[in-house]
């Protein structure tokens, strides 16, 4: 048999050829694949960090960037006041992943990276969306607390690429946002103290699993046992960036500094005043004063969260029948001697509010920090004794007696 050679050297050349293509083909795709992975940082010594944090990682050889959500600026006009009426806008920001990391390690907070078991095409469907909303014109936000934040945008982003439905853990129970927080400030009572003042019965209806996870110290849980409809796990890996130093959170608020005994401890000083007041038949003015302007003056807080803030928690707020404007009149009146009637209509109005207030407040639909209702008894007792202490007293009937100046002028007339 004859062999042409030069047609087998061809064909030689030629598989070795689309072998080597196929070689770097492979090697260009092994380089260029995507890892997309969350990153969770535990909860810091800031009011800001004490949720915790969580940004979207994407990485392969030939780069690693982070995409930030929880990006602001402290500088920026006015940001007080916007934080507080709802209109605190956050940015997208993308940038190398090294740049992340300083910020908690100096702070020793744990961070965790969760590799996402995630196909190419859903990796770079990510990454394109990122890009796009990193834009100068479409990175901003506005920012809303429980449902719009550093924690709920990732995993909406990531909910809009994959190909199958993420199934997340059900609650094990019936639960609300303001429970969830609870559980989260558990150890800086007065922190929620804030909450509970400022934000209302919003907050107080049940929750879904999914949006439980606004915060990401829950989140990170519930990420680990999520699964797609068609079994496959949602975490490929789990990594611990940077373990936890046991020193980046404060410690925990002791009892005896906590916002329950204050309050039950400061009505126990007002039970006192009001016992020396009745014992002694007088008014303190100074306390009253003190007291009522300070529940006037959270009251305007409270009034501006529900009137003006368009934050959609802070409304309805059933804690402004209590704590609202009016409080700064009565503590104007009280002073005032010519409003002394007005006063003490104020005062048995307070009263009769109170009462109906504090016997009433299971059935309102927001839940009541427990601080609060000491603070209400204590509103009640000054009401109250104010009211009785400035019943206008009858005046008794004077009998004047004349004295007579000259007893031997007196006849006895008969």
């Amino acid at each position: 048999m004859q062999y042409n050679i030069g047609l087998i050297r061809r064909i030689l050349i030629v598989l070795v050829v689309m072998l080597g293509t196929q070689s770097l083909t492979a090697l260009s795709a092994e380089r260029d694949s995507l890892i997309v992975s969350l990153i969770t940082c535990n909860p810091g010594r800031q009011v800001y960090e004490l949720c915790g944090h969580m940004a979207i990682r994407i990485r392969n050889q030939q780069m690693d960037s982070v995409w930030n959500y929880g990006i602001y600026d402290f500088n920026k006009p006015n940001f007080i006041y916007r934080f507080v009426k709802g209109e605190t806008d956050y940015v997208l920001a993308g940038y190398p992943f090294q740049w992340f990391m300083p910020e908690y390690i100096a702070g020793g907070r744990k961070v965790v990276e969760q590799e996402l078991n995630l196909n190419q095409r859903e990796a770079r469907k990510l990454l394109a969306k990122l890009q796009w909303e990193c834009r100068p014109e479409n990175r901003v936000y506005r920012y809303n607390y429980v449902k719009d934040n550093c924690a709920t945008r990732p995993l909406q982003r990531l909910d809009s690429v994959v190909n199958s439905r993420i199934n997340y853990p059900e609650l094990k129970a019936s639960t609300t946002f303001r429970e969830e927080m609870r559980r989260y400030h558990k150890n800086y009572p007065w922190y929620q103290f804030g909450i509970d003042l400022a934000l209302g019965s919003g907050i107080d209806r049940p929750i879904t699993s999914r949006e439980a996870m606004f915060a990401p110290v829950d989140a990170v849980t519930k990420i680990d046992s999520a699964k797609f409809e068609n079994g496959r796990q949602l975490v490929a890996k789990v990594n611990i960036l940077n373990p936890d130093s046991g020193m980046a959170q404060l410690p925990p608020t002791p009892w005896y500094a906590s916002p329950l005994f204050c309050c039950w401890w400061f009505f126990v000083m007002v039970a006192l005043l009001c016992w020396f007041q009745w014992s002694q038949r007088r008014i303190l003015k100074g306390a009253y004063v003190l007291w009522f302007a300070l529940c006037g003056l959270a009251g305007c807080v409270i009034s501006f969260l529900v009137f003006v803030s368009t934050h959609e928690a802070t409304s309805p707020n059933f804690l402004l029948i209590w704590l609202n404007p009016l409080q700064l009149l009565f503590a104007v009146s009280v002073v005032k001697r010519s409003w002394r009637g007005f006063a003490r209509f104020l005062a048995w109005t307070e009263t009769a509010v109170m009462i109906i207030l504090l016997g009433g407040w299971y059935f309102l639909p927001q839940s009541a920090n427990p601080a609060f209702f000491p603070l209400m008894g204590a509103t009640l007792l000054l009401a109250l004794e104010y009211g009785i202490l400035t019943i206008p007293r009858k005046k008794k009937a004077r009998y004047r007696i004349k004295e007579v100046k000259n007893p031997r002028r007196v006849t006895n007339r008969r």
